[in-house]
């Protein structure tokens, strides 16, 4: 069974450049366009690991991450943040979140997969 990843970004073609990276490593993949199109997808599903924007309308990432965490079934599902923020106090505060990895666009899809294998095996 492929593990389930949920991408979450307001780009269009950034979720479908991560998307076609994480199928062709064999992962399934949700998508949604911000924090609050995430959340109301996450129903209770298994999610192996959410690879999240920091800048998105709605519901940036880092307030999305802080929702995930309080919901029992995803207290310890992996974030990854993939943003153009590179500012130490933004990685703090994805960390303090709750995010396990910070990812600088723009980025090699090689890149983001060595982070994702970090956190959890195909």
């Amino acid at each position: 069974m492929a593990k389930t990843i949920m991408v979450v970004d307001d780009s269009a073609s950034l979720r479908q450049v991560v998307g076609i990276a994480l199928k062709g490593a064999g992962f399934e993949v949700l998508e949604a366009c911000d924090g609050k199109d995430a959340l109301s997808k996450i129903t209770g599903q298994k999610i192996h690991l959410i690879i999240s924007d920091v800048n998105m309308p709605n519901m940036d990432g880092i307030s999305f991450v802080k929702e995930v965490k309080k919901m029992a079934n995803y207290k310890f599902t992996p974030v990854i943040m993939l943003t153009t923020e590179s500012q130490e106090a933004k990685k703090q505060e994805g960390q303090a979140a709750g995010a396990k990895a910070w990812v600088v666009k723009p980025f090699q899809p090689a890149q983001m997969l060595a982070a994702v294998s970090k956190l959890i095996m195909p």
